[in-house]
């Protein structure tokens, strides 16, 4: 048996347009879009943008992007998308369990966990 890849469907919020152009604005690639679903690609990274709202469960979802440079990432978030979209986000820093990090809260509240492989 065998896995090859973990796609998870991740919320919107109440504001589906704008979460569109907020990962495509973070440099992920839209390989479908409709009313309902946007399924966003980079690299062999890909996860769907539902058009759904349930603010509980925007506020305790969260999601690890494990990435080559995370400083590079840090400044590319910087000029891309956290001024643009008001979003919360914290520089990278040691966590606890030993990975440097960068937290970024989406539109929707999602937090994003940006770690160095």
């Amino acid at each position: 048996m065998k896995s090859l890849k973990l796609r998870p469907f991740v919320p919107s919020g109440e504001d589906y347009p704008l979460a569109v152009r907020f990962y495509e604005d973070m440099g992920f690639e839209k390989m479908f879009t409709s009313d309902e679903l946007t399924i966003f690609r980079m690299d062999e990274t890909e996860f769907h943008l539902q058009n759904y709202q349930n603010a509980e469960f925007q506020m305790n979802y969260m999601l690890e992007l494990c990435v080559q440079d995370l400083d590079a990432w840090w400044s590319h978030l910087q000029n891309a998308v956290i001024g643009k979209y008001g979003v919360k986000a914290k520089p990278p820093e040691i966590q606890p369990y030993g990975r440097r990090a960068i937290h970024l809260l989406d539109p929707a509240g999602v937090l994003w966990h940006f770690t160095e492989v």
